[in-house]
Formats: structure tokens, sequence, C-alpha cells
């Protein structure tokens, strides 16, 4: 399943850039997600990631992870693709 990922960082974590994302990365490889984009934004949210994760569990606990690694806060929002959507629209016609 595909995940949106908004984030913010931490003021402490912002300024180590290489730390927080081998820690990530780190941490993401041990639950199966897989990073396909990252995104730095000006705005409301510091970063915007695309992921592939196994399931809604181990998206759960990055998020729980990150926050409790003081690295910042991550909305996440699961991503459809076309067909999916689709489908979603036959299925509520229905």
């Amino acid at each position: 399943m595909k995940y949106v990922l908004l984030g913010n960082l931490s003021p402490e974590w912002a300024s180590k850039q290489s730390d927080r994302i081998g820690k990530a990365k780190t941490k993401l490889d041990k639950l199966g997600i897989k990073i396909e984009s990252i995104h730095y934004t000006q705005g409301y949210y510091d970063f915007i990631d695309i992921v592939d994760a196994p399931n809604p569990e181990a998206m759960l606990a990055f998020s729980v992870w990150y926050a409790t690694q003081g690295m910042g806060r991550i909305q996440s929002m699961p991503a459809f693709d076309a067909k999916s959507f689709e489908t979603a629209i036959k299925g509520a016609a229905g």
C-alpha cells in the first residue's frame, strides 16, 4: 500500500539531516517500508514522502517511532492509484 507522509521536523533535528535520514531509513527497512520519493517543501509541512508499506501497522509503527525519537511529527495518508479510485466509484454507484 502506498502512503503519502506529511512531515514536520523538530528544531533539534532540522540541522542533523544526514543523521535523521540514516536513522529513519534503517527503521523503514526493518519495517519493510520502501521510500519512493522525498520532497522538501516550504509551508506548513517540511517534507512530503511517498512510501510503499506492507501494511497499515508498519506505517503506524514508523510514525510512532519517529515521534518518540524526537525527530518531529508525521501524518500518513493512504494513497490510491487511479484504478483503485475507478473501482471505488463503480462500487459507490452500486
